[in-house]
């Protein structure tokens, strides 16, 4: 799966600081084998050349859960 700037990802490097740690794209860049690299940016700091099979998309969050049980709060309905 390729990914595109500003794609929010997990990365799995063992030997990286930011193992496990979920970031997001700022940089893609073309080896000459015509392979993508990427920077990817997190909270505490930047890692430049990761490789795709390092990288996996991250589960969307949710801006606000939606409780389906919750009353309208609409004044204008009362």
């Amino acid at each position: 799966m390729a990914f595109e700037e500003d794609d929010h990802v997990t990365l799995h490097d063992e030997h990286s600081e930011f193992d496990g740690e979920t970031g997001t794209v700022t940089q893609i860049m073309e080896t000459m084998f015509g392979d993508a690299t990427y920077t990817v940016e997190f909270a505490e700091g930047r890692e430049q050349g990761v490789p795709e099979d390092a990288l996996e998309a991250a589960p969307e969050a949710e801006d606000e859960p939606e409780d389906e049980d919750a009353e309208p709060t609409d004044e204008s309905d009362a």
